[in-house]
């Protein structure tokens, strides 16, 4: 067992874990944080996209006894943002499976390029991100539309 200390949606956590756990499986079987989906465990889908000091990763595809001091911040961190309430007003979301990653990675971007970023980056860039309900336009224009407010 590795005993790892991390920050967690601002709040600092410890635990123990196996050489072999996911972050993934820390954050939903050992914190309780649900809101990041797992999908696929290859990391194809994106559900679990979470950031890791800053930067949009991918979970399933982390070692938790890697995140060592790491901040992370996952969905539970956003009930508020005005990124979610664009996705409802652009119907960018259906099941809302694949909307924790798709929210995440959409707020990297976002940090990344701010109102320099065009309908075709988040298009290229969302191609991580699998939604089997619904076309990725209303996602797309969420992003977009939170991006031109930067």
């Amino acid at each position: 067992m590795n005993k790892i200390s991390l920050t967690v949606n601002g709040n600092k956590v410890e635990a123990s874990v196996e050489t072999r756990v996911l972050l993934s499986q820390l954050l939903r079987e050992e914190l309780g944080l649900t809101g990041t989906h797992v999908g696929c465990d290859t990391s194809q889908c994106g559900a679990c996209t979470v950031h890791l000091d800053g930067e949009a990763v991918k979970s399933c595809s982390v070692l938790a006894a890697a995140c060592d001091g790491a901040k992370v911040e996952t969905i539970e961190s956003l009930s508020d943002h005005p990124l979610q309430e664009a996705m409802v007003r652009h119907q960018g979301l259906q099941c809302g499976f694949c909307t924790p990653g798709v929210v995440m990675s959409g707020l990297d971007m976002i940090r990344r390029h701010g109102s320099s970023l065009t309908r075709e980056r988040i298009a290229e860039e969302l191609e991580g991100n699998i939604c089997r309900c619904t076309g990725y336009r209303g996602m797309v224009d969420a992003i977009y539309e939170v991006s031109q407010d930067v």
